[in-house]
């Protein structure tokens, strides 16, 4: 039975709204693939307003009802060179560069990463340059739980909530990006440097172009994790954040459905992810109704609280 996407946005969005929620402009630029291994999905959110925000991670509706997990890669009608470029990426350096008894952070960096970069991560006096990918980890009911992942050459984000006790392990899902998005190749967000306070679950970001943004982590259990987002400035010239996944069909996807709460409307939109163009929206929520053979258990994500001002 198909469980309408109004009843996960009961679930995953917050039981206080904002008083003058900004409705921000979202619009699609995803292209149709044969290949579960390419990002074909993209949302972009603009507003010459908004300077703060939430994401939040949730896991989908049918996740009780999960007995297995699938998260290996597919290359099903992937070009030949694809398979072959991941599976030759290996770490040659790892690097714990913040520990403590509840947090700590990892870095990687890889050989034939395909962006270099060498920007600067800042914890606290220490500083790591180079790092390809950096991973949160937390410590909860006695076991460590790896939960956001950040890629600073190209401002690629991923986050999950804590596993359902039942599974042991949730998968990663769709990307997204926060700050001034810009293409080369693809979309990606230019940031210039990275710090993380672990007293207060905090990232400051520093972009190229100027300016700057806060993601704090602000819930973080086994139904959701949240994150609250401030940008120094708004973003005036291009979208503030984007979205990017991953869909073949309704049965291999990351991200299948998409539901709206339109500026001025009774009720909620609701179309197919390829299918949807643009909206003017407070809330959006991305994620699937039915089960994926593809990261299954990755979570939906939600955008909401779009506000204005300092």
């Amino acid at each position: 039975m198909r469980v309408p996407a109004l009843i996960l946005l009961a679930l995953a969005l917050p039981t206080t709204a904002t008083a003058d929620p900004v409705a921000v402009h979202v619009a699609n630029a995803s292209e149709p693939v044969l290949c579960a291994e390419k990002d074909n999905v993209t949302l972009t959110f603009a507003s010459p307003e908004v300077t703060r925000f939430r994401i939040e991670a949730v896991h989908p509706a049918y996740v009780g009802a999960m007995r297995e997990d699938r998260f290996a890669p597919d290359f099903t009608a992937c070009p030949r060179d694809l398979s072959r470029e991941t599976t030759e990426v290996k770490p040659p350096k790892r690097v714990t560069f913040y520990e403590d008894v509840e947090t700590w952070l990892t870095g990687y960096t890889f050989t034939n990463f395909w962006r270099p970069h060498d920007i600067p991560f800042r914890v606290g006096d220490r500083v790591e340059r180079g790092l390809h990918v950096v991973q949160l980890w937390v410590r909860r009911d006695e076991r460590a739980e790896e939960v956001l992942v950040i890629y600073p050459g190209d401002g690629y984000w991923r986050i999950r909530p804590l596993p359902p006790r039942h599974l042991g392990w949730s998968a990663y899902g769709s990307s997204f990006l926060v700050g001034p998005v810009e293409n080369d190749g693809r979309p990606l967000v230019r940031i210039s440097g990275v710090a993380f306070d672990p007293a207060t679950m905090t990232f400051t970001l520093s972009f190229a172009a100027g300016g700057g943004a806060t993601l704090k982590v602000d819930t973080l259990d086994r139904e959701r994790l949240a994150l609250d987002v401030r940008l120094d400035r708004p973003v005036t010239d291009r979208p503030f954040a984007a979205l990017r996944s991953m869909y073949v069909t309704e049965a291999n996807a990351d991200v299948a459905r998409i539901a709206l709460r339109e500026e001025g409307a009774r009720a909620w939109r609701e179309e197919p992810i390829m299918t949807f163009k643009a909206a003017r929206a407070t809330d959006v929520w991305t994620g699937r109704l039915v089960p994926s053979r593809h990261n299954t258990s990755a979570p939906d994500l939600t955008f909401n609280r779009f506000e204005s001002g300092r």
